[in-house]
């Protein structure tokens, strides 16, 4: 009599019990979703570094033209004349001195450094290229001076590396 009485065993308990035991995740579930992680990085971090490396080109570029036109101020104030040797000179654009030995307005506030923080190098008369400009580059990305050369990037070449 007493069976008659016991309630049956619910059947949803047990589906509660096999649900609350399936929370987490396995550990091939992990295993593919750190997969598909690590193929994403591997597509997206080489282009990623491809256009630092270009952003910190076209910055040193444009440095460098910053440079020229500076010194094209200091050549239309002296008689179109760049100041000759290399790039010690370049302190003439940030404490110009006139003929007379008086400090004039300076053409930069300070000199520039290039993305990799190195000095620019500069030259004239520019034996670098058949030009009447002066010679100005960066050391690069490697941070050697190949006077002009290998990755150094220059205003007297269209690729500049």
């Amino acid at each position: 009599m007493q069976r008659l009485l016991s309630r049956p065993p619910r059947r949803h308990s047990v589906h509660r019990d096999l649900a609350s035991a399936r929370l987490g995740f396995t550990l091939l579930e992990l295993l593919i979703v750190l997969a598909i992680i690590g193929v994403i990085a591997a597509l997206v971090i080489p282009r990623f570094l491809g256009q630092q490396r270009t952003a910190t080109i076209k910055a040193a570029k444009a440095s460098i033209h910053g440079l020229e036109q500076a010194l094209n101020l200091y050549a239309v104030a002296h008689d179109a004349e760049f100041p000759t040797g290399n790039q010690d000179v370049l302190m003439q654009l940030i404490q110009p001195v006139d003929r007379d030995g008086k400090p004039e307005e300076p053409y930069l506030d300070s000199l520039p450094k290039d993305p990799w923080g190195q000095a620019f190098y500069y030259e004239y008369p520019n034996t670098k290229a058949q030009t009447t400009k002066p010679a100005i580059w960066s050391s690069g990305p490697n941070r050697v001076n190949d006077n002009g050369g290998g990755d150094d990037i220059n205003n007297w070449s269209d690729l500049g590396l």
